[in-house]
């Protein structure tokens, strides 16, 4: 045989991050994953089926909201109730640095592929690029932005689980499919990329 020893296996929910938002995905929080479809598939079919206006229904709750908590607290102060329950709103700067820090790292990254494509002139990276770029242009010409949206959800509360129950299974497939995309690969890079005329003055170009 090939293998004779398996592959071992993979913590989903350490992958996920291990708290709750991974408890979510993997259903072990049930509660947390119907509301959230809930959630997802009332407001996909207020703004796709039944023609709401997303700006409008937004300002619309948040208007609800203030009325709410206006004529709580009103009548709080009238009849010696307590106070409506609010957090305290506001943005710790520590998430603020974080989330800064990993836009920092993503657009860093985008910007020295761009710089690979038209600098360096990296074929195999720009080939790989317009492949992926007309992927999305595919799918987005398919579907709107927020079905998508909706689309996204519905995976990650059923692609995680499924992973996580027969993930050896899929292994095996994902491997089988990984050596057939990388041999079609090397075929193209073979027969077209390599072809192609590379600039061989970029030492010039550099100095």
């Amino acid at each position: 045989m090939g293998d004779s020893n398996p592959t071992p296996r993979i913590s989903v929910h350490q992958v996920l991050g291990g708290g709750p938002v991974a408890d979510v995905l993997l259903w072990r929080k049930w509660s947390g994953g119907v509301v959230m479809l809930a959630s997802a598939t009332t407001l996909w079919y207020l703004f796709e089926r039944a023609g709401y206006n997303f700006l409008s229904f937004v300002a619309n709750v948040l208007l609800l909201l203030v009325v709410i908590i206006f004529f709580w607290a009103k009548s709080a102060s009238l009849l010696n109730r307590p106070l409506p329950p609010l957090p305290n709103l506001e943005i710790p700067e520590k998430t603020v640095g974080k989330v800064a820090d990993d836009l920092q790292v993503w657009i860093n990254y985008a910007l020295s592929v761009a710089h690979d494509i038209a600098i360096g002139r990296n074929l195999k990276l720009f080939f790989k690029v317009a492949v992926g770029l007309w992927l999305v242009s595919y799918i987005g010409s398919l579907f709107n932005f927020l079905t998508l949206v909706y689309i996204g959800v519905i995976l990650s509360l059923s692609v995680p689980l499924v992973y996580d129950n027969y993930q050896h299974h899929i292994d095996e497939k994902l491997s089988v499919t990984h050596r057939i995309i990388q041999t079609q690969y090397k075929k193209i890079d073979e027969t077209v990329l390599r072809k192609l005329p590379l600039p061989s003055n970029k030492e010039k170009k550099m100095q």
